[in-house]
């Protein structure tokens, strides 16, 4: 087994946690976030930030890491540009949480639970209508990365 091999099965696995950390976090605890009390909104939110500010970064270093080393080292073969579309997607998930997201999750972390500030789910909901952009960027880029390993596989 070649190192872009190896790389791009370290691609998969980590784009692959990350996309469903993603949908996860979206789609498991931020959509039916309306069913709970303001305070424990807030406490679900402050949890969730303090734990995944640590978590996806674990997952989205390496993906942009070994994305880029497969793209170099694999060259212009079968699955570059299918690779490239989703190196793509990933600049697109980090401009979403860089812009929009980060913003509002560090401050969420300030929020008292009891006596949140009066625009709290205005800012939340503004921050979702990225957040969900950020979801399906995550996708597009494991999926990508996906097809791009298997063009690569079925050539060697």
């Amino acid at each position: 087994m070649n190192w872009p091999t190896v790389l791009s099965f370290v691609n998969l696995f980590f784009g692959g946690i990350l996309a469903g950390i993603e949908i996860a976090v979206h789609y498991g605890f931020v959509m039916p976030r309306g069913l709970l009390t303001e305070g424990v909104q807030v406490r679900l939110r402050q949890s969730l930030v303090l734990r995944l500010r640590v978590l996806v970064p674990a997952f989205f270093v390496p993906t942009v890491l070994s994305g880029t080393a497969v793209a170099f080292l694999d060259g212009a073969g079968p699955g570059f540009r299918v690779r490239c579309a989703g190196m793509i997607a990933m600049s697109i998930w980090i401009a979403v949480r860089g812009i929009a997201t980060v913003r509002i999750n560090s401050a969420t972390l300030t929020w008292n639970p009891e006596s949140p500030p009066q625009n709290w789910r205005a800012s939340v909901e503004h921050a979702e209508h990225f957040h969900i952009a950020g979801v399906w960027a995550a996708v597009v880029a494991f999926a990508s990365f996906l097809v791009a390993a298997a063009l690569s596989q079925t050539a060697r």
